[in-house]
């Protein structure tokens, strides 16, 4: 059994960050009801048409949902949802500002006769404050919590290349909501869960903001090197390819430059034996390690580095990740039904001995229409009656 069989959950979802947390719960075995817009559905669906006709971003965050199509402000379609709601152990929606107000879907509303209801909220900005009406978007936030500013080139700011603060409220969503429903299992209480985007995102970049405010300077951007730790970055070997390496501490510098640089001297140079100091003077030793590299190519310098104790790895494209060697050695993916043909999916990261993740068909937009109209609309008559 599954840690979450039996419980139901009514997502009133869209986009990135509401879907991926519910996602997460349907793999461990909750029921998930996904509540979409009647003949457009989830405006993620119409993102590409990558998978099998459908879009990627769907694909990736739908999986082992039940699609339902209702129009909130009709009042057949409300009376459909409020029985959901009814029998379901937790809410997730991340609709626009103010929208489950007015709806009276709101945390205060549905749990003043469902004390025991979990409802979790995921917004841009929170509920209260300057911004809290604004729309937001996965690279307005990077911008506002200033990820953007410290990504790039020194010429060049540049966002994320995934939509990392949707996936970061998404996380805190999901931790959130398994918090309350293990609160609720020992003292019979649900919660009002709320997540903004700015909130995780701003969590992820308290490092480079301390380094900044303390450390008295504008947050530099460095491309793929590391702005505050050297060596760590790309050095290129003599086929022209690159490798990425990290020195994380003073033993490890020791390490490269007698082991692989063939420079013990460097070890004792006081332009290097701390990370303050290799940082301040990592353009001299980009040079240095490029040099002893040049006669090697990538593979033997990995060989090399992996020898040494020295954290290394190599560019991969994202399309490489279906290869990935270790990956496939630990049997990480899976076949998954989509509409179109059959997707090989990831197994969710944390693994659990002893349980396989449900990892459901992604459903078309109202699949589960006939079967959960029958399902909830006889269970709200019955009420009635």
């Amino acid at each position: 059994m599954l840690p979450l069989e039996g419980t139901t959950v009514v997502a009133l979802e869209q986009a990135v960050a509401a879907p991926f947390a519910t996602r997460q719960l349907a793999d461990l075995g909750a029921r998930v009801i996904k509540v979409e817009r009647p003949g457009d559905g989830d405006f993620s669906r119409s993102y590409d048409r990558t998978v099998h006709g459908n879009s990627s971003y769907f694909v990736w965050l739908n999986r082992g949902k039940e699609s339902i199509e209702l129009d909130l402000k009709d009042d057949s379609d409300r009376r459909v949802l409020d029985a959901m709601i009814e029998s379901a152990d937790v809410v997730v929606q991340n609709l626009v500002p103010g929208a489950v107000e007015r709806l009276g879907l709101d945390a205060a509303t549905l749990r003043a006769s469902r004390p025991d209801l979990v409802h979790c909220s995921i917004s841009g900005y929170g509920p209260a404050g300057p911004y809290r009406a604004k729309k937001a978007y996965d690279l307005l936030v990077q911008c506002e919590a200033g990820l953007v500013a410290a990504t790039g080139t020194p010429d060049d700011p540049c966002k994320a290349g995934i939509s990392i603060a949707d996936i970061a409220a998404g996380m805190y969503a999901y931790s959130g909501v398994l918090t309350a429903l293990l609160r609720r299992a020992g003292h019979g209480l649900g919660a009002a869960v709320e997540v903004a985007m700015i909130d995780a995102l701003a969590e992820w970049m308290v490092q480079p903001a301390y380094h900044a405010v303390y450390g008295g300077s504008d947050t530099r951007r460095t491309g793929a090197k590391h702005a505050s730790i050297a060596p760590y970055g790309p050095y290129r070997a003599g086929d022209g390819n690159q490798v990425f390496l990290a020195v994380q501490n003073d033993r490890e510098w020791v390490r490269l430059s007698r082991g692989i640089l063939r420079r013990p001297d460097l070890a004792e140079d006081p332009r290097f034996v701390h990370n303050p100091e290799r940082v301040a003077h990592d353009h001299l030793i980009t040079p240095l390690i490029e040099s002893a590299f040049a006669t090697l190519d990538a593979d033997r310098v990995v060989e090399l580095l992996d020898e040494a104790g020295i954290a290394c790895a190599r560019l991969r494209r994202p399309a490489e990740l279906f290869t990935h060697p270790q990956l496939a050695a630990r049997d990480r993916w899976r076949p998954v039904p989509a509409p179109g043909g059959v997707v090989e999916m990831l197994l969710p990261p944390v693994g659990i001995t002893g349980l396989d993740p449900a990892m459901g068909p992604v459903p078309r937009l109202g699949e589960h229409n006939d079967a959960l109209r029958a399902e909830f609309g006889s269970r709200r008559e019955e009420a009635i009656s």
